[in-house]
């Protein structure tokens, strides 16, 4: 059996299942674990620049610390109208309204492309600034305005390339965005060391280098995801003679983009200010929870994807007319990843020890990476449940309430819990205290809103003005 035989084997092309009717776990399954793969791949273009950097200095490693979470702050503004293009694809693709599909995907992909010039602009000339905001040293701000400015002038492919995916995925398949990216780091893996070390005829360009190969990669991705799109054998197509910017349409892309962009940054936010809470404390806090966190964004990979297998097989179903099986998908995936990160959370109890010692040797470091990890552990299936709700409340158009139950847990119960309890005698513990205590109220609170109603009499319009979404699907009491 061939490689691509076997890779055939496990990951199934939308071909061959249908997410409107018939079995929910299989489809479920097959929509999710490319995600998961691809989501470890764009992990690993972080890890491949952090290793790189770190060979070449401690200052550009240092740099890229500030560096990252500011492209994680730029790239959530994009991921709204992405969110937003998938769920309009995938409404269309449930109503078998294919023309209406590739209008929206269309669209999309051209107003993402013009909005990702405009904040690459306004990132390009402001860096250096917010870097300082920021606190960066006199020695490591220039190093990593140079990253930020390379990365910010490369936004509409990186933006792009993520529109890609996401449009893929409404229309059911996430195979092929999987191999594209694979590809994509691939050439990111073989280019680093060229350009950050000036191997062979390269210019010794160290992490201005990173970030050309970051953003050439990310470049020979999207030429490729729109090369895809344009010939429509694989996924939804778009056509050039529909990407003339549609002001109606776009007012829709933004009204349901806007809040899925505010739940991203709120996300993004909510780490940065959670890390000046634990800075309160010494060093070897810092770095405890800097192993605990990259450890969760390992652990919630499953629940991440199954997440965004919820939102499309809820706007295929929304769109065909079925709001009982969206349901039924939501409740089983969140039944499933409450077992599944649940088991994890067991796993990470258990093994807090060694999984610490494996980031470090520091005998303090450990004591407190180990409190981290015991004390939010317990909490890890909840997580699993607020992110399925979410993914199905994305999927019906609901974006503002997934924003909002986002911005409630992370704003107004995990930083206030979390600055106050460490002002107690629990002190850095009362942090990761707060992180369980919202993990668990987040679930009861997606939960809840869910058990609200459920979605029925849902219509689909036709036309380039594509279904009702938002507001417009209404949920009815339960008696």
């Amino acid at each position: 059996m061939s490689l691509l035989d076997r890779l055939s084997a496990v990951f199934k092309g939308r071909e061959e299942f249908d997410l409107t009717s018939g079995d929910i776990a299989r489809p479920l399954f097959y929509l999710s674990l490319p995600i998961i793969v691809t989501n470890l791949l764009q992990t690993a273009y972080n890890l491949i620049d952090t290793f790189w950097l770190g060979q070449y200095s401690t200052e550009a490693l240092a740099a890229i610390s500030f560096a990252f979470p500011m492209v994680f702050l730029l790239i959530s503004v994009g991921l709204g109208l992405s969110t937003a293009g998938s769920v309009l694809v995938a409404q269309y693709i449930g109503a078998d309204e294919e023309s209406e599909a590739e209008y929206a995907a269309s669209q999309t992909v051209a107003l993402s492309l013009l909005g990702a010039m405009v904040l690459g602009l306004v990132g390009y000339v402001s860096v250096e600034q917010l870097l300082g905001l920021l606190g960066a040293s006199a020695d490591v701000q220039p190093l990593a305005t140079e990253y930020m400015q390379v990365i910010s002038l490369g936004m509409p492919f990186m933006f792009g390339f993520f529109v890609f995916i996401a449009l893929m995925r409404g229309y059911g398949d996430t195979v092929t965005p999987m191999l594209v990216m694979f590809g994509s780091v691939l050439l990111n893996v073989v280019l680093d060391p060229f350009l950050i070390f000036g191997w062979g005829p390269f210019p010794r360009l160290g992490i201005e280098g990173a970030a050309i190969a970051t953003v050439f990669s990310r470049a020979l991705a999207i030429v490729v995801g729109l090369a895809i799109m344009f010939r429509g054998t694989r996924g939804v197509r778009i056509r050039l003679g529909q990407m003339r910017p549609d002001l109606a349409f776009a007012k829709k892309l933004v009204a349901i983009g806007f809040p899925a962009s505010i739940e991203g940054m709120g996300r993004a936010l909510s780490i940065n200010l959670l890390l000046v809470i634990v800075g309160f404390f010494p060093t070897y806090v810092v770095a405890a929870y800097g192993i605990g966190t990259r450890v969760f964004s390992v652990i919630f990979l499953p629940a991440i994807a199954v997440a965004r297998g919820v939102e499309t097989m809820t706007g295929q179903n929304v769109g065909a007319g079925k709001p009982d099986r969206a349901k039924a998908a939501a409740d089983f995936a969140a039944r499933t990843m409450f077992v599944v990160l649940g088991a994890l959370g067991v796993v990470a109890w258990v093994g807090a020890r060694p999984i610490t010692a494996a980031f470090t040797d520091d005998p303090a470091v450990i004591e407190v990476g180990v409190t981290f990890l015991r004390y939010v552990a317990p909490s890890f299936g909840f997580i699993g449940v607020m992110r399925a709700y979410n993914g199905s409340f994305r999927g019906t158009g609901k974006t503002l309430t997934a924003a909002a139950i986002v911005l409630v847990i992370y704003g107004l119960v995990r930083l206030p819990a979390a600055y106050g309890l460490s002002q107690t005698a629990l002190e850095y513990r009362g942090i990761w205290l707060a992180f369980a205590v919202s993990n668990a109220i987040g679930a009861a609170l997606a939960y809840g809103w869910y058990r609200r109603g459920t979605w029925q009499n849902v219509d689909v319009t036709e036309g380039p003005a594509g279904p009702p979404v938002g507001d417009d699907i209404e949920p009815s009491t339960d008696d």
